[in-house]
């Protein structure tokens, strides 16, 4: 067995004991099903890792790294997912709602029907993010840059895209009532 699987291996058996492994390796671990609302997973290195459908309520998942993980139809509702790496990830169908993603990388993320209800998303780089038919409905994406990003049918119902980076943004069919920071065409 590599060092790597060993460090694997005792770093879940951490936070299946404790629900807290900050700055943990977790490369390419399956945690799909998982409980794991509240557990502290900040700085933790979840490249790869399958968390979907996992429980993630109200997780620590600040500085993260969780490039290219799949977090499809997980539940990270509430959720401190501040400075994270979610570069590539798959986020179809997650519920994010109410959830810090501010300063996030969401680059090419794959955000397809994803609930982000009213969570903070300032700074946030989304670029060439797929997020058609996600509902953004009051959420902050000011300052965010979602240049090249997919919104098509989009929820972004009183969302906040002050000063936001639109550059080559598909919002066809997007519902913008009430949007702040889009000027109507």
């Amino acid at each position: 067995m590599s060092d790597i699987s060993k460090l694997n291996i005792n770093n879940l058996d951490k936070l299946k004991m404790t629900n807290k492994c900050g700055g943990c390796h977790l490369r390419g671990v399956d945690l799909s099903e998982t409980n794991l609302n509240g557990a502290d997973l900040s700085y933790a290195d979840l490249v790869g890792a399958d968390l979907s459908r996992a429980y993630l309520f109200k997780a620590n998942l600040s500085a993260a790294n969780l490039m290219g993980t799949d977090l499809s139809w997980a539940d990270l509702s509430n959720a401190d997912l501040r400075e994270a790496n979610l570069k590539a990830a798959d986020l179809k169908k997650a519920d994010l709602s109410e959830s810090d993603l501010s300063k996030t990388d969401l680059s090419e993320a794959d955000l397809t029907e994803a609930d982000l209800r009213w969570a903070d998303l300032y700074q946030a780089k989304l670029r060439g993010a797929v997020l058609s038919h996600a509902d953004l409905s009051g959420a902050d994406l000011t300052e965010a840059d979602l240049s090249d990003a997919n919104l098509t049918g989009a929820n972004l119902t009183r969302a906040d895209l002050t000063n936001a980076i639109l550059m080559n943004t598909n919002l066809n069919e997007a519902i913008l009532t009430n949007t702040i920071g889009i000027e109507p065409t």
